[in-house]
């Protein structure tokens, strides 16, 4: 019989997955001081987010699949010591090419740190708690956009950029310890090996649903990435300005996370989904037509992250439908799909600001976002066939 479960155990992982998710996102509003101080152009110092996610996609599933017998506690507090690690390296970093290694290095982390949490939060709960103890372990990651990548922005305009990662550093090592006394020793559950993650990769129908992951958001990463020099070239914002959409695009995120679980409970994933599209089809191209009136770009802001954030629940409950026994692997193969979108999507953003300027990335959203509710019609005609636990 597993321990029971320690009551501070799900606020721990759900602030682990703050502080992942603050570090790895941080880039997003440190990128024109960091551009800047390395002397690189926005479209090349976002190619970092890039390399973060290509990372996060290829290593998480490998190292999810051969710690797959090692105790969790290891597991978990060995995440977060390659991610202080990469903090520190970045931290100190003196070319672009150690800014890279860190961020390759804060991806094993993160790909280690997240999918394990959740199956660790998944075991320990009975099927009825589940779906709210998960939403609760992931809250930590929707917060981060709220608070983390604001405030790593904040500090990043006010005494440097490499204080954000100092801060990222400070979050990270108390976790390192309460990782250590609060997971429980030995546990082994639900293990994945290399051969279970080849049997999903291998199945193309899965893959095409669970790939509509990284289409999604890769549409919105067209443009989130390069959303703090378009402010300030169009807008003509600076650290202030630039901290707040952000706030208020994390406080839609929150919204969306609440929202998104509500949307598919009542009209189910297809419609959710769907609906989520086009949304985001109608709101990014918004953000080529700046400037606006403040007020107008916070409700544009605040509609964009709402409307995108509520897209994980549908698809997560999709997944989870007819993963059966596979569902662990889904997951961490959902969870890398997350950093190819933002990968594909960042590198995508980068070459519209080459060719087009930074003003194009809106529209090239927009029509990312098309793309995408093909993709999510695709996989809806040729759908997975379900699979029953043994």
């Amino acid at each position: 019989m597993a321990p029971a479960p320690d009551r501070l155990l799900i606020p721990l992982l759900s602030l682990g997955n703050f502080v992942i998710g603050m570090g790895a996102f941080v880039i997003v509003g440190v990128l024109e001081p960091l551009g800047a101080d390395m002397q690189r152009s926005a479209a090349s110092a976002g190619q970092l987010l890039t390399v973060y996610s290509i990372a996060y996609a290829i290593l998480s599933p490998l190292l999810v699949a051969l710690s797959g017998r090692v105790g969790r506690r290891r597991v978990l507090a060995s995440a977060f010591v390659l991610f202080a690690l990469a903090a520190v390296l970045s931290a100190v970093a003196t070319n672009f090419a150690m800014l890279n290694i860190g961020r390759v290095l804060a991806a094993a982390g993160a790909g280690l740190f997240t999918p394990v949490a959740a199956a660790v939060a998944a075991a320990l709960y009975p099927e009825a708690q589940r779906a709210r103890v998960l939403a609760s372990v992931f809250f930590g990651l929707t917060l981060s956009q709220v608070l983390g990548v604001p405030v790593g922005s904040w500090i990043a305009y006010s005494f440097g950029w490499r204080w954000a990662f100092w801060l990222v550093l400070a979050l990270t090592l108390p976790l390192i310890w309460l990782t250590w006394r609060r997971v429980p020793a030995g546990l082994r559950f639900q293990p994945v090996s290399l051969t279970d993650l080849g049997h999903v990769l291998s199945q193309g129908r899965v893959m095409l649903a669970v790939m509509f992951t990284g289409s999604f958001l890769g549409s919105i990463y067209v443009l989130y990435t390069y959303v703090a020099p378009l402010l300030s070239g169009t807008m003509g914002y600076g650290r202030d300005g630039i901290t707040a959409i952000l706030l208020v695009f994390g406080l839609g995120a929150v919204g969306g996370n609440i929202l998104g679980g509500f949307l598919a409970d009542k009209l189910g994933w297809k419609i959710t989904l769907t609906a989520l599209c086009l949304c985001q089809m109608s709101v990014m191209p918004l953000f080529s037509l700046l400037p606006v009136s403040d007020i107008a770009l916070v409700a544009i802001a605040f509609f964009w992250a709402l409307s995108g954030w509520a897209f994980m629940a549908g698809q997560q409950m999709r997944l989870i439908n007819f993963a059966g026994a596979q569902a662990p692997v889904v997951l961490a193969v959902n969870a890398a799909a997350i950093y190819i979108g933002a990968a594909i999507g960042s590198a995508i953003g980068g070459l519209v600001i080459a060719g087009f300027g930074i003003a194009a990335t809106g529209f090239a959203a927009g029509c990312c976002a098309c793309l995408a509710l093909l993709h999510l019609w695709l996989s809806v005609r040729y759908p997975p066939q379900p699979q029953h636990s043994p």
